[in-house]
């Protein structure tokens, strides 16, 4: 299925009458690997025979071919339930709702198993468990290595070979400017749409042109030391942003200029910021003249963390990539060293500074 919106999502509700298809739906939500027990809708159709077109298209009085025809001509939906009490508590019951929404401001339009449509808050969940089917968020195409639940002899009782050998040394890690803490003042994400994906992006500028580019994100899908997956307000550990090579190669091409940290709560495909344009010049405008434009920061010398700099003001590369889509990744905000800002957050360094200036959060950069 195509990423970009052809029409808004349908739900097929009907389908949940059935009983021995809300057991199968039930079966395969408990067994998917993905996060939040996620189900791709194009891949759970095909699955086991179709089994699932089938079912929806008997219940609702339509062919198989006419709610392919319906899924292919949508954008691609996943489906799970995002309320982790939902989630637990459904049993497989006539007790649940199919609800959908296309952008996190959206107020949700559920079904009941009967049809029946009804408008939910989008703020707050209601009691009965919804079953969201809403925009791709998760990558699919990567499947999730199984945890290694057993490391003894599952059916013996005792280690293997009576030693459980230690893991092995981790390697040191690679110079460049690393994140080690994070905490967001809310998680940017409609309930219906589940936990956040929070981003960060090195911004700096393109060639030798007014705009910016997007060297390096790190987030869930990033890929190697760039990987960290945020998924409630508060977040520690130790993820590469961009590495000293990176930045070294960045001030050669570019000198005098700096980079930028912002961060994104990711809602369309990963690791690509797609925003309206206006609204991230607006951000960065009122960022800027708040703080003389010192919003920006580098390590052209000894690699010893400085102030930031100077950043050019011109986001072209945004414009471009707006105009392909019709949802929007939330701009969490640019990230301003508390030097600048002029006070302190206990344990961070840097505030991650949103729309009109308000603090969205805070970071704790460090250099290795």
């Amino acid at each position: 299925m195509s990423s970009v919106p052809k029409r808004s999502p349908k739900c097929s509700p009907k389908g949940l009458k059935n009983a021995a298809f809300r057991a199968y739906l039930k079966a395969q939500l408990n067994a998917s690997p993905y996060r939040e027990h996620k189900l791709q809708l194009e891949t759970f159709l095909g699955a086991n025979g179709s089994r699932a077109v089938r079912e929806i298209a008997a219940e609702n009085g339509t062919t198989k071919e006419a709610l392919v025809g319906q899924a292919k001509a949508a954008i691609a939906l996943e489906v799970y339930f995002p309320v982790p009490a939902h989630r637990a508590a459904w049993t497989g019951d006539e007790q649940v709702l199919v609800a959908t929404a296309v952008t996190d401001d959206d107020p949700p339009i559920a079904f009941d198993p009967d049809g029946r449509r009804q408008v939910l808050d989008p703020k707050t969940p209601p009691a009965t468990p919804v079953l969201a089917l809403v925009p791709v968020e998760t990558d699919f195409s990567v499947r999730p290595a199984r945890v290694l639940e057993c490391l003894v002899e599952c059916a013996g009782g005792g280690p293997i070979g009576g030693v459980v050998p230690p893991p092995p040394p981790a390697a040191p890690p690679a110079p460049g400017l690393y994140m080690t803490k994070s905490h967001f003042v809310h998680d940017f994400e409609g309930w219906l749409k589940g936990s956040p994906e929070f981003e960060v992006h090195i911004l700096g500028q393109q060639g030798t042109s007014d705009s910016l580019y997007d060297y390096q994100c790190a987030g869930e899908h990033a890929g190697g030391p760039y990987t960290f997956d945020q998924n409630d307000l508060d977040w520690s550990g130790n993820v590469l942003l961009f590495s000293k090579t990176q930045l070294d190669e960045y001030n050669a091409a570019h000198p005098n200029q700096n980079i930028r940290v912002f961060v994104v709560e990711d809602d369309d495909t990963a690791c690509q910021i797609k925003t309206d344009p206006n609204r991230f010049q607006h951000l960065v405008d009122v960022v800027d003249s708040s703080y003389a434009r010192l919003t920006s920061g580098n390590d052209s010398t000894r690699f010893i963390p400085k102030y930031f700099g100077r950043a050019r003001s011109a986001y072209n590369i945004f414009r471009a990539l707006a105009n392909l889509i019709k949802t929007n990744d939330d701009l969490v905000g640019n990230a301003v060293e508390d030097r600048v800002v002029g006070t302190a957050y206990p344990g961070y360094n840097w505030f991650v500074k949103g729309d009109n200036n308000i603090t969205n959060g805070w970071i704790n950069l460090v250099v290795n």
